[in-house]
Parts: structure tokens; sequence; C-alpha cells
């Protein structure tokens, strides 16, 4: 590949960011995969004779993979400090593919095969929660490694990707569940009021029941596989090259990206701010961990999962015949908005769009809370709608731009280590106290709280939140030093 020594070659910064960028829609894939084949994974485990599949396992099973997640968020800040940003994201590939083939075939050809019972729940849990490391690692390195191989020009732009490759793979996957299921029919789930349900289901459903939900899991292999090979060709960050003293292999790639001209200087700026290879991660006060906390807190605490994980049950619950269309439907409109993120966020700036994003959830959240279960059907997807989209253009992509570019690089690792393992608590938190919140208080109050909180991020971000549009990774340690 040719490269133009003066500006650098856009090719292959293009190439490197798109092989990235698909641990974002792994990311988007395997958190989503779960809305599609909960149903008939609950109605296969309730035909366990050896213990009854409650409520609580089944909540617990459709979130399990989120304990990997918050496994894989903590320790990724010490595997991209130690191993690399690189081999970091090479683990996480073998991580989804090994969890994408397990979750498939949990008997891993040791146990009976398709006899439902308690050790291949257990065994299935695990697969999970291996896939959730993956995610867990993918959702702080890859968003840290594209913050540091983009000039700072168009960084906010090339970290917005990454959530586009999130919602990608959600839409991806709605669309594989959704021609996976074809002419089957889930099986319809019957509370009996104890925790314990009852399928009521005919011989459509059988299938769905016994193979719809292992193709569901095990298409994952596919994208897995890919990524796990391609990063393997893309070359270390600079930055991360620099901290081990790699410096003449970091002015190369500073050389391809920027340009040789730039390079040089790029370099000098980096080793400035590197004078250590990583501080005490309290080393520029409280309140840059803290902003970093609250940013990754309020992306979560804010509802959004709730959409994400469970819109057919969301939208069955508001009376819609086919609530699989209607996802995808949301997933389309989900693409879309997050493009207007990518197009904006370097002439926009990161504020703005968090601020704005925040008071369009906040109406929306409030308008499905005053219309759910009335006769305004319509209006009330349209709210469901509109909040989903603001958080697209908002919370969704900014959120993932500043926690790659807000902390110091002496102690980026770790920072993004603490913040993005908060995301997952909360993600946790949100995913498995939705259906029991909407289900006793009502999707009213569920989502007039939803609602408040949206509020509550926008004060945050206007009165705690620095701007980072146009600046520099190394400018961040210049700015907490003034705090």
């Amino acid at each position: 590949m040719s490269t133009n020594n003066e500006k650098g070659s856009t090719a292959y910064l293009t190439g490197i960011v798109v092989v990235a960028v698909l641990g974002g829609l792994l990311f988007g894939y395997d958190t989503a995969v779960i809305s599609g084949a909960e149903k008939g994974l609950q109605a296969f485990f309730m035909g366990a004779k050896d213990f009854t599949y409650t409520d609580f396992w089944h909540g617990f099973t459709s979130s399990s993979a989120l304990i990997g997640c918050i496994i894989g968020s903590a320790i990724s800040g010490i595997l991209a400090s130690n191993w690399g940003r690189k081999k970091s994201l090479i683990f996480a590939g073998v991580m989804f593919f090994i969890s994408a083939w397990g979750s498939m075939c949990p008997e891993s050809m040791i146990l009976p095969e398709g006899e439902a019972n308690m050790t291949l729940l257990v065994v299935f849990n695990i697969y999970r929660v291996i896939g959730g490391v993956g995610v867990g690692l993918a959702s702080a390195v890859c968003p840290m490694y594209i913050g540091e191989v983009a000039p700072s020009g168009i960084r906010g732009m090339l970290v917005s990707w990454n959530q586009f490759a999130i919602i990608f793979g959600q839409l991806v996957v709605y669309f594989v569940n959704f021609f996976i299921l074809g002419d089957h029919v889930a099986p319809a789930i019957e509370s009996l009021g104890n925790g314990i349900n009852q399928i009521m289901n005919g011989a459509e459903a059988s299938w769905a029941i016994e193979n719809g939900w292992r193709y569901m899991f095990g298409s994952e292999m596919i994208p897995a596989g890919l990524f796990a090979i391609l990063i393997c060709f893309v070359p270390e960050t600079p930055r991360y090259l620099a901290s081990i003293g790699e410096d003449s292999k970091a002015e190369t790639i500073l050389a391809k990206i920027n340009g040789a001209s730039q390079a040089k200087s790029i370099l000098a700026e980096i080793k400035e701010t590197m004078t250590v290879k990583t501080e005490p991660i309290l080393t520029y006060g409280l309140l840059c961990i803290f902003v970093g906390i609250m940013l990754s807190v309020f992306q979560q605490a804010v509802g959004i999962n709730a959409v994400l994980y469970f819109a057919p049950r969301i939208y069955g619950a508001m009376g819609f015949e086919d609530p699989m269309i209607l996802t995808v439907f949301n997933g389309i409109v989900n693409l879309g908005f997050t493009c207007v993120a990518i197009f904006t966020v370097e002439k926009l700036g990161r504020k703005p769009l968090l601020i704005v994003g925040s008071l369009g959830m906040a109406l929306g959240a409030i308008g499905v809370a005053c219309t759910f279960g009335t006769e305004y059907q319509l209006l009330c997807m349209v709210s469901l709608m509109v909040y989903s989209a603001s958080f697209m253009f908002s919370w969704g992509p900014i959120c993932w731009v500043l926690i790659a570019e807000v902390f110091p690089n002496t102690i980026r690792g770790g920072a993004v280590a603490i913040a993005v393992a908060f995301q997952w608590i909360f993600n946790w938190i949100v995913s498995t106290s939705f259906v029991p919140m909407a289900n006793s208080l009502g999707y009213w109050f569920t989502y007039g709280l939803y609602g408040v909180i949206c509020i509550l991020a926008a004060l945050f971000v206007w009165k705690l939140v620095p701007e980072t549009k146009g600046k520099t990774l190394e400018d961040m340690t210049k700015l907490w030093k003034k705090q």
C-alpha cells in the first residue's frame, strides 16, 4: 500500500479502524442476540426435570453475559497496559468465538444432547460469561485503540464509528434472529404468579425450543472468527509503543497515518507526557475519575438497554401483533441516528450533543410513561423510538468518545477500565431490574424514572464534563493539571 509521506495514508487509517470497529460490531451482536433467543431458551430449560426454571433463573440466564462484561472491563486496563491494545483485542476475539460455539452447543460433546438439566444450565451460563469477558474487553479497548491511532481532528468521528458498529451489530442480529425463526413462532410464556412459568405453544414452536436459540447464538461464530483473524494484521497503537520504549515503531505508524512531517512532533508530544509509563490513578485528582465514571453510569442509568435487550417484549406489551418487525425497524432508526453523531461530533462538539440527546430522551421516556397502556398506542411507540433515537446520536457514541479522550495518557488504561466496569455494573442493574420493576410498579413509573435520570444527565454534562473537541490526547494532561 502506498503512503503519502507528507499527509499520511487515509486508506491505511481507514483499514485499521474498520478492523477495530469489528470489535464494536461483536459487542452489539453478543449483547442483542439474547432478545430473539430468550423465549426459546426459557422454554427449553423449563423442560428440565431436576429443577424448576423460574423467572429468577431466566433473568439470571438472560443477563449472565453481563457478569463477564464486568470482569472483562475490569481487567481491560491490566491487559491493555501489559499486553498492549492489539493483543487484548485478539484475546477478546477468541473469547467471542468460544462463547458462540459453547452457547450453541453447551453439551460440548460431553453432556447428553438436548437434555435440559441444572448442569447444562450452569455450563451454558459459563459460556455466556466467557462471551461477556470478550464484550467487556472490546467495549473498553476498541475505543481506546481507535482514539490512540486517530488524528485529533477526526478522532471523535472515528471513535463514533465504533458506536455505529455496535448498533449495526445489534441490527444485524435482529435480522439474523428474524430469519432464523422464519415461519416458526416463538413459544408463548405465561406467568402463573409464583415465579413458575407455563409454556403456551404448539408444534410450530417446538423447533424454536429445540434448535432456534442454538442457531442464533452459533451465528456469532462467523463475525467472531473474522475479527480474531483480522486483528492480527493491524499495528499496535503508537502511544502504547511509545510507552514501552518502541519509539521507532511508533514513529513509523504515526508517519503512515499523519505523514512523516508530523510524525516526529506528535511523537515528541507523546513522549513529553510519558515521563513514566503509568502514574497512580488519582494523580490528576478525583474529579477526573469521577467524570469518567459518571459518564458511564448515566449512559446506562438512562435505561436504554431496557429497550435494546427487551424490545420484542416491550412492543408486545404495547399490544402490537408482530413485535419482531418493530424491533428490526427500531434498529434501523437507531442506526440512522448514530450517523447523525458521526457527522456532527467534530462540528458541534461533544457536550451539545449529550445535552440535546439527554433532553430528547427525557421527552421520549416521559411520553412512554404517559401513554403506555392507553388508547394512544401509536404515540407510545413513537415516544419509545424518540427516546431510543435520542440516545443514539448522543450518549451512545459520545460517551465512548469522551471515555477514549478525557483521561491523560499515563492513567488511561486503568481509568478507562474503571469507567467501563461501572458501565457494565449499571448495565446489569438496569437490565435485571427492568422487567420486575415494570411488572410491579408499571411502565409509567419505570419510564418516568428514566426520564428524570435523563434530565439529571443533562445537568451533569453542562456543569462538569469538559469539551474535548479539537484537543489532542496530550492536551488532557494539561487540562486536568489545571483543575
